[in-house]
């Protein structure tokens, strides 16, 4: 990636905005120098700071993976979903330690939720529900072969991997941790950290603007509310070089979509807007700042829509031939759509999808028997209605 980075630093490391002064007199050009890393210091100190977000993904690495050990209680997972400080509900003692939380965060952006308690509380619901028929339906299950309307597993041609599923052919641990990236990465990261009702919020602009920092710290609040969107898409990256493709969530995703040559290059545009729009916080120019905001809301909002139809047609290209394949990659796919309520049309205050919406596209995928009765036509429709209000065509998506 930090070749494709550094090919974009002639395009976008200068610029240049058109201000007036007060008598009214021609504007005057302003130049915002973008770093050629995402490297901001005060006083000889890094100003940059996001372990909270580190916290929250390393949470959710061991939360994914407890869900697919069938020794757990729903208490232990429910636990991990929604750590208390000091419970010892994860490995790592720095995360026991912490007064962080995955489900606190999981559909609370100040945007979309803050005034809409109704499905923020309905959506945590849902992941309450998945862990909990996790635990009192597959794992009861795990030696039984899966049959339809029957949990248990199946096995991908071939000698393949096996898979755990409902019966309907979910696999929870891919729901919830797909699922995750909307609700949690990316409805904090474009809809509450970018957003100006967070970095704007009480004396933030003066603040900045008189290079005041927060107590203790060698940051401005406006600029660690950046910051902090930047840590749920490299939290756990060198944010420096980022290589990508190093945690289990947008990260990882990002590096897909990146590596699909119709969309080769979004990676350096993500990165490029941050930096930009960190160094504007800088540079006190707000317009320059919210304008970085909106590529980083386009471009990570297509990355759930490739992904959500890149799933539904690799589950559909299988599904008459290896049905664990299938319902493996098409547990991907429900993720990446209830994710879509969480993306941000740049310029509005509004998802691609809404939640009913996306509600309509899960009841097709689980009517009847789940996957087991789904058909390729349905896997197309939904296919094409999520391409549709992208700027891409579901056969690039599907590569």
């Amino acid at each position: 990636m930090k070749k494709v980075i550094l090919g974009f630093l002639t395009l976008s490391s200068f610029i240049f905005t058109a201000c007036s002064d007060d008598d009214g007199n021609e504007p005057i050009d302003t130049s915002i120098v973008a770093p050629a890393t995402y490297e901001f210091s005060r006083d000889g100190s890094s100003s940059v700071s996001y372990s909270g977000q580190t916290t929250r993904i390393q949470m959710g690495e061991e939360f994914i993976a407890a869900l697919t050990d069938n020794t757990r209680t729903e208490t232990a997972l429910d636990g991990m979903f929604a750590h208390a400080e000091g419970n010892n509900d994860f490995s790592n003692t720095d995360l026991n330690a912490s007064d962080k939380s995955i489900r606190s965060k999981t559909a609370a952006s100040s945007d979309y939720f803050s005034a809409n308690t109704t499905d923020a509380n309905a959506i945590k619901a849902d992941f309450d529900a998945w862990i909990a028929n996790q635990v009192s339906d597959v794992f009861p299950n795990w030696a039984t072969t899966a049959t339809a309307g029957n949990a248990g597993n199946l096995q991908e041609a071939g000698g393949g991997s096996t898979r755990y599923i409902s019966g309907k052919g979910l696999e929870y641990n891919q729901v919830i941790s797909k699922s995750l990236i909307g609700a949690l990465m990316v409805d904090q990261m474009l809809n509450n950290y970018l957003s100006p009702s967070v970095l704007d919020a009480g004396s933030n602009i003066a603040d900045n603007d008189a290079g005041i920092v927060a107590e203790g710290k060698s940051y401005t609040n406006m600029e660690h509310k950046w910051d902090e969107a930047f840590g749920y898409l490299y939290g756990t990256d060198n944010a420096t070089n980022p290589i990508l493709n190093q945690d289990s969530f947008l990260n990882k995703y990002l590096s897909r979509v990146e590596n699909d040559a119709d969309f080769a290059g979004i990676a350096s545009e993500v990165y490029e807007a941050f930096k930009l729009g960190r160094a504007a916080i800088v540079a006190k120019n707000y317009e320059v700042r919210d304008a970085q905001a909106n590529i980083i809301r386009e471009k990570i909002s297509t990355v759930i829509g490739v992904r959500a139809v890149y799933y539904l047609q690799s589950g559909k290209n299988v599904l008459a031939t290896d049905k664990a394949a299938a319902f493996h990659d098409l547990s991907e796919g429900f993720g990446f759509i209830y994710s879509l309520q969480f993306t941000r049309k740049p310029g509005t205050n509004e998802p691609y999808f809404t939640k009913t919406e996306v509600d309509g596209f899960i009841n097709q995928l689980m009517t009847g028997n789940g996957f087991w009765d789904v058909s390729p036509a349905t896997l197309d429709e939904i296919s094409e209605a999520i391409s549709s209000e992208f700027s891409f065509t579901t056969a690039q998506a599907s590569n």
